[in-house]
């Protein structure tokens, strides 16, 4: 049977015959499920169609949620210029385009309908994962690969606060970055030969700055034969090889056990057979784990760090590892990044709403003091801002060779005859 014309026929029946769209704004999950259930019945009986249980069930769930209402915020959410929304409680919800954030005039009515569509949203994110009193903040995915976060009284003294960062489908490849100026053809260049090389890469930056978008478009220049497994708290990373394995750690459950963690996670990876691990983000003790990994042979990681520069980065990284509880010297342990990670990809927000890369940087050591040295090889400076707020600037390149220019060479990447001395 084929399920497409059950679901237009309950449909159907659904506006036509009952007072569905007049209420269904005021359904819970539950309510909405028993109303289709019926109607599935009903349509299935008037034209003799015969469905397996798991046929009923599957059609259930799917119509369910597509009938999953967002109130007001539909429209927000369909509006492809908005990147970002911001709700502090029913009756403040910022925006954010083009890198700006604005006051909206959209409002709920009272907190119950905030809080009737935030159990819709994460009820149709199929994350399993939950949000009341006793359990009152949380982090998930929808399908479209936008994030949520979730955050509920009393933690929140203003109410329910619902924090939505939109997945845009439109930045998919190194030319997208370009045409809005992320970065410079010279540094697309290079950025794709380093992942090429399997160059081991920090990407930095404050939130909101593109780091992750900047991620998953250089990945697509990972060869298709790599076997990659990413790691993540809540599922950002898109990815398009075939090879690639996700995996997502978990929250502890109500009575505060089966927690995993993405330093458990990548523990775990290690025995996987991995060609290329890429970590959403480092923010603990799983830094050891990776910087201990990279040293013992699994070149080519790919790692997201906050950080306000490629030295704020560096630091948290140095801090990460002594808070791991690691039985080395603080020396030892600039040893150990700089060996580790051949470059940090710095990210920042401009005041115009434009995203650049702003930095990329070489880690290595001073021979002669041994002391750490970030030095950068592409970097972005500002000459001045318009009267109409626009940033004016551009990108300059040294041409010293780097650190690393030996793994260009073991894996015959050629590079542009003038990008090095």
């Amino acid at each position: 049977m084929n399920t497409d014309r059950v679901k237009n026929l309950v449909q159907q029946h659904l506006i036509t015959k009952t007072d569905f769209l007049s209420i269904k704004d005021t359904l819970d999950e539950d309510q909405l499920r028993m109303q289709t259930r019926g109607a599935i019945d009903f349509v299935c009986t008037q034209n003799e169609i015969v469905l397996t249980d798991e046929e009923k069930a599957g059609l259930i769930r799917e119509m369910v949620s597509s009938l999953i209402s967002l109130g007001p915020l539909r429209l927000l959410i369909e509006d492809k210029s908005i990147t970002e929304i911001m709700i502090n409680g029913p009756e403040k919800i910022y925006l954010q385009k083009d890198g700006k954030t604005e006051l909206s005039d959209v409002k709920f009515e009272s907190t119950k309908e905030l809080m009737h569509t935030i159990q819709k949203i994460l009820s149709a994110s199929g994350s399993g994962r939950r949000v009341d009193e006793s359990s009152p903040y949380v982090d998930f995915s929808l399908p479209d690969g936008s994030r949520v976060n979730i955050i509920l009284p009393p933690l929140s003294l203003v109410g329910p606060v619902l924090t939505i960062r939109k997945f845009s489908s439109k930045i998919e490849t190194l030319d997208d970055l370009l045409k809005l100026g992320m970065l410079s053809p010279e540094m697309g260049d290079f950025l794709a030969s380093a992942i090429k090389a399997k160059l081991n890469i920090i990407f930095s930056g404050a939130t909101g700055t593109g780091k992750t978008t900047a991620l998953n478009v250089l990945s697509k220049f990972i060869p298709e034969c790599e076997r990659i497994i990413t790691i993540e708290d809540t599922a950002e990373l898109g990815l398009k090889q075939e090879h690639v394995v996700r995996l997502q750690a978990r929250t502890s459950n109500v009575e505060g056990k089966g927690a995993i963690s993405i330093r458990d996670l990548f523990v775990n990876s290690l025995r996987m057979r991995p060609d290329r691990i890429i970590i959403g983000e480092v923010r603990g003790s799983e830094a050891l784990d990776l910087i201990q990994s990279i040293s013992s042979g699994h070149s080519g990681s790919l790692a997201i760090v906050h950080g306000d520069s490629p030295k704020d980065c560096y630091n948290r990284l140095v801090t990460m590892l002594l808070m791991s509880g690691i039985q080395l010297n603080v020396d030892e342990i600039h040893r150990q990044i700089v060996s580790a990670i051949d470059l940090v990809v710095h990210t920042e927000l401009f005041i115009d709403g434009k995203r650049r890369i702003t930095n990329i940087t070489d880690l290595y050591t001073n021979e002669e003091t041994q002391e750490p040295v970030l030095d950068d090889i592409f970097y972005f400076k500002q000459e001045k801002i318009t009267d109409e707020g626009k940033v004016v600037g551009n990108w300059f390149a040294k041409k010293r060779k780097p650190s690393f220019f030996n793994k260009f060479e073991k894996r015959n990447i050629k590079l542009d005859h003038n990008f090095f001395e």
